[in-house]
């Protein structure tokens, strides 16, 4: 009877041992097939990681987009420089041929004066042609036979004799030799195209003969090197001086006819086509009313 029980009691052993091992291996196998749990610091590093990856790309398209805007701002300023420089290009290209006509004028207007008898003794004289169709040329005066004497005897280059009938003899109205050569100087340094100096030279002239015979003269050349020069606002007030001062002076339909020239470069349109006007009615027959005429037609309003 009591091994029988022995015999139970071992059976009921062996069967808990049984469960236990069976219990062991299934929490064994439960822990073997779930997961273990991510790190919260590598989880953070990936989102961390995203983050920069996606910051990087708008960054990378934004610069994109402002490096193209930059682009095309940078082309467009370099289209407005072109434009530009063609314009200057133009400008300076119109200036430069104006100047030539300007000088080439001179140059005739000074061989002209400086002839022996040019113009006859009683003619007003012509103050030259129109240059390129818009800037006044300087021309002939016909003057120079009476205000040309500037020469002093044998001088080469000199403002030209005012003898009589052109023989090169100094008029006896002509000045002392000390003025002619005075004045001389100053006349070859313009038709010399010395500007300045053939400014500098008709001043002092100015200053020191003011009563001169040849100070009308000086006073117009010297109007004539400012206009040549494009200094308008001193031309302006040289032509002026020569008509109030000498208004009845074989120089004052060339004066007259320069000062409106001037005013047409000042762009004072209205009085530069009053004083060329003035020009025909007081100068009519002469080569000073046919210049204003012509340019009076060249700048009469359209229609």
């Amino acid at each position: 009877m009591r091994q029988l029980r022995i015999s139970g009691l071992g059976r009921t052993t062996a069967r808990a041992a049984l469960t236990i091992v069976a219990l062991t291996g299934a929490l064994v196998s439960g822990c073997a097939s779930t997961p273990a749990p991510d790190d919260p610091v590598q989880l953070k590093l990936n989102d961390l990681d995203a983050r920069v990856t996606r910051i990087e790309r708008v960054v990378s398209n934004q610069s994109l987009v402002e490096l193209a805007q930059h682009l095309d701002a940078v082309q467009s300023d370099v289209r407005q420089l072109r434009g530009r420089i063609e314009e200057l290009e133009h400008n300076n290209d119109a200036l430069r041929k104006q100047q030539r006509d300007l000088y080439s004028d001179l140059d005739k207007r000074l061989g002209n004066d400086g002839a022996s008898g040019a113009g006859s003794a009683g003619s007003p004289g012509s103050a030259g042609s129109p240059a390129g169709g818009s800037t006044a040329s300087l021309g002939s005066s016909g003057s120079a036979g009476g205000a040309g004497a500037g020469a002093a005897a044998g001088a080469a280059g000199a403002a030209g004799s005012a003898a009589a009938g052109g023989s090169g003899a100094p008029d006896n109205n002509a000045g002392t030799p000390e003025e002619q050569a005075v004045y001389a100087q100053s006349f070859d340094a313009l038709k010399a195209g010395s500007y300045s100096v053939a400014i500098t030279g008709f001043k002092d002239f100015l200053t020191s003969y003011p009563a001169s015979p040849l100070a009308e003269n000086a006073q117009y050349w010297l109007g004539e090197a400012y206009y040549v020069t494009r200094d308008f606002d001193s031309a302006s007030n040289a032509f002026r001086n020569v008509l109030q001062k000498w208004p009845d002076a074989r120089k004052a339909p060339d004066a007259l006819l320069k000062l409106g020239y001037t005013q047409l470069e000042q762009k004072k349109v209205a009085d530069g086509r009053a004083t060329l006007q003035q020009v025909v009615q007081r100068y009519p027959n002469t080569d000073a009313a046919k210049l204003a005429t012509e340019r009076l037609q060249r700048t009469a309003p359209k229609q």
